[in-house]
């Protein structure tokens, strides 16, 4: 609804402006209708107006003048002039005041509607005009963004280059610049805790901590990678190490149990060779496992040796929980061999034992994404890992992470089974109150939120029978019970167990037992 302001010092017309306008039709409000210029002056000082329509000739303070002094706190509203003058002087004025329309009295209703339709008219366009502009700013970051992102991961057409440089002032940049990657370090908060923040709140110390040092150090490009990840262009004017005393200070001093490692790439020349140094950073990160959280890792100091390995890490890890859900602890014994037969080559106790977290950490990622939770599931506390610290040899660590996991497979092979058979369960006692519909697996899988090959198989394992020989059995037991103690016909029995031809049934019934229906009612 527009707000609208009535002003005439002729109540009559005023009252009459009040009731035979259709104000609630025309998508308006009349906020108010006062007989002086002063009343009006107070009011609009006090609440929004979208449309001011007022009498030109008032005593003390006349229309013209109210209109000017609205205007000077308001140039977007919209006036209409009503007056019983037809002096050209009033005309002109109200014309140099950008009235939007003037009416002259004896006012017709009509004309006064019809210039009400006009400006709600031109309201709506300027509100849409508004609502599109303040879409573009709201879109603009994530334009930005997301035209950054792709200029590191080398996907940018030219097009969007030529946006980032001019409209976002990549072109503005002094060369040469570096890629350096922020990402966060949370694991070392306690699971359970009291004082434990949650990951919105985390997420949003973080983010708000770094989007306040970039622009406190200048730093004009940067962009969201992931809920954990922000890549940063750092010019040569701001070292890496002093982005990450900054950060780590400012982190230092919130409320949230924050720590950031960065990873930095080579300086380059050219937006074009931005991409590798984004790759450079990204497998600096790789190389955290080695150097510990909160550190700052520069890719020309990581061992390209080792890095080779952290690369294929995540194949590794995948076979590991692959593995481990499967239940199949011989292949758990060589994938975790494979991994230390890698740690091995680390030649460091504590490189060592931080690669050990890290695999629990992995560990504990791969189960949330599972519902579960590491620590629930071993019923410990994030800080008795520190047990790993206490180990003065790697098969020792090696040992305990294996038991560690060994325990983790057999417990939710267990909460699988015990899921699998109350599944089941559920499925087997509501087909036997449906036995008389035509049931299918796909009816079921349907109605459990299952494909039919998964649930046909967890069916199959829990039951040692597929799902329609099952249902097969189950009809032919109700039909031998109603053949022996009801006096049904054989053709209604046959109905009632889900059967609409009498032939088919009477072929199944004999290759259950051996006997037709009737030969088996006679005989028993």
């Amino acid at each position: 609804m527009y707000k609208v302001l009535l002003v005439d010092d002729e109540i009559l017309d005023l009252k009459g402006m009040q009731t035979f306008i259709p104000w609630e039709e025309l998508g308006m409000e009349v906020v108010a209708a006062v007989s002086s210029g002063f009343a009006a002056s107070e009011l609009l000082e006090g609440q929004p107006v979208d449309i001011l329509v007022t009498d030109v000739h008032m005593p003390n303070m006349s229309g013209l003048e109210l209109a000017r002094k609205a205007l000077d706190t308001n140039e977007k509203l919209k006036i209409i002039f009503v007056s019983g003058y037809q002096d050209f002087h009033y005309v002109k004025q109200a014309l140099y005041l950008n009235a939007c329309s003037y009416v002259l009295k004896p006012m017709d209703d009509n004309e006064l509607i019809e210039s009400l339709k006009k400006l709600r008219d031109e309201l709506d366009e300027q509100r849409k005009r508004q609502e599109t502009e303040q879409q573009y700013r709201r879109m603009v970051p994530l334009i930005k963004n997301e035209y950054l992102v792709q200029l590191l991961e080398g996907v940018l057409n030219s097009e969007a280059l030529e946006v980032l440089l001019e409209e976002y002032k990549l072109n503005e940049t002094n060369w040469p610049v570096r890629v350096v990657i922020a990402e966060r370090d949370d694991w070392k908060i306690k699971r359970g805790a009291e004082d434990v923040m949650d990951e919105a709140k985390m997420s949003g110390v973080f983010w708000n901590t770094l989007s306040s040092v970039c622009r406190r150090l200048g730093i004009q490009q940067y962009c969201r990678l992931n809920d954990k990840r922000l890549g940063l262009l750092l010019e040569s004017a701001v070292k890496p190490e002093y982005l990450h005393e900054v950060l780590s200070r400012e982190f230092a001093e919130t409320p949230a149990p924050v720590t950031v490692t960065l990873g930095v790439g080579d300086q380059v020349t050219g937006v074009l060779f931005l991409k590798e140094s984004y790759r450079q950073a990204k497998a600096a990160l790789d190389y955290k496992m080695f150097n510990g959280k909160g550190s700052i890792i520069h890719y020309q100091q990581a061992q390209t040796a080792r890095m080779k390995d952290v690369q294929n890490l995540d194949i590794q890890l995948d076979s590991l929980f692959e593995a481990m859900t499967n239940y199949d602890l011989v292949r758990i014994h060589d994938e975790l061999h494979k991994l230390y037969g890698l740690a091995v080559t680390m030649r460091s106790k504590y490189t060592i034992q931080n690669f050990t977290i890290f695999l629990l950490m992995k560990l504990d990622a791969y189960l949330q994404k599972m519902n579960e939770d590491l620590f629930q599931l071993l019923n410990i506390d994030i800080h008795s890992l520190d047990v790993v610290l206490q180990y003065e040899t790697i098969g020792e660590i090696h040992a305990w992470l294996q038991y560690q996991v060994y325990e983790l497979s057999e417990i939710l092979h267990s909460k699988k089974q015990k899921k699998n058979w109350k599944l089941v369960r559920d499925i087997v006692n509501d087909v036997k109150q449906r036995l008389h519909e035509n049931i299918s697996l796909k009816d079921i899988a349907e109605q459990y939120s299952f494909s039919p090959n998964y649930l046909g198989q967890i069916f199959k394992e829990e039951m040692n029978t597929n799902f329609s020989d099952y249902i097969t059995t189950l009809r032919m037991e109700k039909a031998g019970d109603l053949l022996l103690h009801t006096n049904l016909k054989v053709y209604e029995i046959a109905n009632m167990i889900g059967y609409r031809y009498l032939p088919y049934f009477s072929r199944q019934f004999k290759d259950y037992y051996a006997k037709t229906p009737l030969e088996y009612r006679r005989k028993l």
